[in-house]
Formats: structure tokens, C-alpha cells, sequence
């Protein structure tokens, strides 16, 4: 993708200029987002798997993908700090920002059966990031480094994690449809009466657009803030994991809009994952990725926070979420952001 659209293209054009091109590529994304919800709530009717299964893998697997990118591109440059602050940072910003809004916007609707088995893989997915950079040593025993084969290790567990899925729709199936069918409209479903090809298409399309979208949005923004004299290490920290986490935050509002919640919780939980397994365990796989101590202080308990107030959520309230932990989430993920900023300042 960054040979269709080249950062020496973006940097040379005037300040103007790249504000039309992140408002176009803005609204390009909202588009695009409607597609893709539409084709993954199609394919989800069509299939008779629960929508919050298609967000939690296909639709993961396609938002997540700007991450990957990013991270991959990053540890071949030698930038490792870059890779994996980029994969935390968007578990912190997916969960903590994307799902807190989420939250104070509607009323999310739970599905136990599904949110106690991937909710679990989520948790223990960022668990096991932190206990694995822990066991890790350089040879002087200076820093932390995850070196390729934990890289391979992770994408196994991500081939293990979408093998799981499959099978725990099938054990969800009859159930897991009955309740769809009970509360989604006649709307809601009209998607799933498309045709199969045509679905594909929708989805397929829709998530190009995202991306293409992301990235021209994204690199947009950083070269306005290096112009406005904005410190590389924020927006490595902050900027950039917030704008790979654009295609699931215009996923989770294009879902809200058109009714489709259970399909923002499963991307919201399946990018999660997926950013351990795929983003980390690929960029890992491309060089090995030393752990900066700012991890430690910083992004890690960052991380483990929103994660662990996210799990707790899944006890308050019966049918739906409560909204007013949104608060919660948003307020640590604002916490997280500033927090950045003044270490970097330091």
C-alpha cells in the first residue's frame, strides 16, 4: 500500500492541501466502514454464523491489517520500540477509547457464551505479551528482546485462536442465531438477503477503502504534525497506534449507525488479539524487538488496565453493558495519551 501512495507524495504537498486530503479521506472511511458492516452482517445472515464471530475474526483480520503493516515495515527499519508501541498502543486506544465511546453512545448488547471464551483469549493474549517480554534477555542481560521464534510462536496461537473460533461458532450456532433473529429488525437483516458474491463484494471493497483511507488519513496527519513541530516519540506512541485503530473505530460507528452492536464487540475483542498474535508475532517475526523500560512504566499496565476493566465489564449489567464504565475506559486511555506526552517531554 505505500507504493500506491508514496510518503514523498504527501510530504511535498502545502498545508492546504493535506487538509482536503484528510477530509476526503475521512469521508472516504465512513463510506467504506458502511460497506464493509454491510458485507460482514451479510456474510454473517448468509452463513448462519453470529455477527459477533464475523467481527471477532474476518472483520479483525482485515481492521487489523494496518497494524501488521506498520509494525512489519517498522522492525525491518530498525525501529523495534516503534513495532511493538504500535501494536499496545492500539489494544489501549481499541479498548480504551473506541469501545469507552462506544459504550457512552448505546447500549451494547452481551452474548455470555461468546464473550467468556474470545474475552478470556483477549485478556490472556495481553497477559502473556508482558510475561513473555519479561522471560527475555539480551545476551549482557540489558533489555528485553523478543527474538523470531516467539514471533512464530505467536502466529501458531493465532492459527490455534481462528481454529477455536470456528468451532465455538459451530458449538454457538442454533443458539446464538435464535437470539440474532430475536432482536435484530427487519432492517437489520436486509443485508443477509443479498446474494453471496455480492456480499463479498461489498465486504471486500468496503475494507480496501478503509484501509487506503487510514493510511492516506494517517500519513496526512503526521506530516502536519512534524510541520507543527509535534515530538516524533508522541506520535509514535500516540498518533500512530490511534490512527492504525482508525478502520475499527469507523467499523464500531458505522456498526452503531446502522445497528449491528454485536459486530463492534467482536472486532473490538478479535483486534485485540489479533494485535498480540498477528501484529506483535509478525513484527517479531521480521526482527527480533527489544522492550524499552518506558514498556514497563508506561504502556504495559497501560494495557493490562483497560483489558482487565473491559473483563470486569462483562459482569456488570445483565443483557447489555453498563455505560457509565465508558467513562472508566475513555478517562484511561485520556490518562494513558497524556501520560506519553509528559514522558516524552521528559
Amino acid at each position: 500500500m505505500e507504493h500506491l501512495i508514496p510518503q514523498a507524495f504527501i510530504d511535498q504537498q502545502p498545508t492546504l492541501v493535506l487538509l482536503v486530503l484528510l477530509t476526503a479521506g475521512i469521508a472516504v472511511l465512513v463510506k467504506g466502514a458502511g460497506w464493509l458492516v454491510d458485507g460482514a452482517v451479510g456474510l454473517s445472515e448468509r452463513l448462519g454464523v453470529p455477527k459477533v464471530i464475523i467481527g471477532a475474526t474476518i472483520v479483525s483480520l482485515g481492521t487489523t491489517t494496518p497494524e501488521a503493516a506498520v509494525s512489519v515495515m517498522a522492525a525491518f527499519q530498525g525501529m523495534p520500540d516503534f513495532a511493538l508501541g504500535n501494536s499496545v498502543g492500539s489494544i489501549i486506544c481499541d479498548t480504551g477509547m473506541i469501545f469507552g465511546i462506544c459504550c457512552l453512545l448505546t447500549r451494547l448488547p452481551k452474548d455470555r457464551f461468546i464473550l467468556n471464551r474470545h474475552g478470556w483469549v483477549q485478556l490472556g493474549s495481553g497477559i502473556l505479551l508482558v510475561v513473555v517480554s519479561l522471560l527475555f534477555w539480551n545476551a549482557d542481560r540489558t533489555a528485553h528482546v523478543l527474538p523470531r521464534f516467539v514471533g512464530a510462536c505467536f502466529i501458531v496461537l493465532l492459527a490455534g485462536y481462528l481454529a477455536l473460533s470456528v468451532q465455538w461458532a459451530g458449538q454457538h450456532k442454533r443458539h446464538a442465531l435464535g437470539r440474532v433473529r430475536h432482536v435484530d429488525t427487519a432492517r437489520d437483516r436486509l443485508p443477509g438477503r443479498e446474494s453471496m458474491p455480492k456480499n463479498v463484494v461489498l465486504l471486500v471493497t468496503g475494507l480496501a477503502m478503509v484501509l487506503v483511507a487510514s493510511r492516506v488519513s494517517i500519513e496526512t496527519v503526521q506530516t502536519l504534525c512534524q510541520r507543527w513541530g509535534v515530538p516524533p516519540g508522541i506520535v509514535a506512541a500516540t498518533l500512530v497506534a490511534f490512527g492504525t485503530s482508525l478502520p475499527e473505530l469507523a467499523t464500531a460507528i458505522a456498526s452503531i449507525r446502522k445497528g449491528h452492536r454485536e459486530l463492534l464487540i467482536g472486532n473490538i475483542i478479535g483486534a485485540d488479539i489479533l494485535n498480540v498474535l498477528f501484529v506483535t508475532g509478525a513484527a517479531a517475526c521480521a526482527a527480533p524487538l527489544t522492550v524499552d523500560p518506558l514498556f514497563y512504566r508506561l504502556h504495559f499496565p497501560a494495557m493490562i488496565a483497560v483489558l482487565v476493566l473491559f473483563r470486569a465489564m462483562m459482569h456488570l449489567g445483565k443483557d447489555s453493558f453498563a455505560r457509565w464504565p465508558g467513562i472508566l475506559l475513555l478517562g484511561l486511555y485520556v490518562s494513558y495519551a497524556a501520560a506519553n506526552y509528559i514522558m516524552v517531554e521528559r
